[in-house]
């Protein structure tokens, strides 16, 4: 069974970093994208950054120039540095990807998320 599991949120003032950390275990045949979505009180949930397979990072415009994604293949980790946060960056952010078993279409993971706020 795949799991995910984010780490790394908390409180931040405006214009701090956080770094968020997503752990991926279980065994999937093929995987066609990592990502992390948010989902801001009274709002849908977003995406903010997407790694597709043998591709680079795409970015919501809301955050370009701000987050990075990278992945760490030889532990099954994907990550979100983020920088210069925002009140409006304060959401609960989690972890996505779209895997399939051999023989199966894509079937989306998810995490169960972690809290960031930007306050002062």
């Amino acid at each position: 069974q795949v799991q995910l599991v984010e780490s790394g949120g908390g409180l931040v003032q405006p214009g701090g970093s956080l770094r968020l950390a997503c752990t991926i275990s279980g065994s999937v045949f093929a995987v066609n994208d990592m990502g992390w979505y948010r989902q801001a009180p009274g709002k849908e949930r977003e995406l903010v950054a997407v790694l597709f397979t043998g591709s680079v990072a795409n970015y919501a415009s809301s955050v370009q120039g701000r987050f990075t994604m990278s992945r760490d293949i030889a532990n099954n980790a994907i990550f979100l540095q983020m920088s210069s946060l925002k009140p409006e960056d304060t959401a609960v952010y989690y972890c996505n990807i779209h895997a399939a078993q051999r023989g199966t279409s894509w079937i989306p993971y998810w995490g169960q998320g972690t809290q960031v706020t930007v306050s002062s």
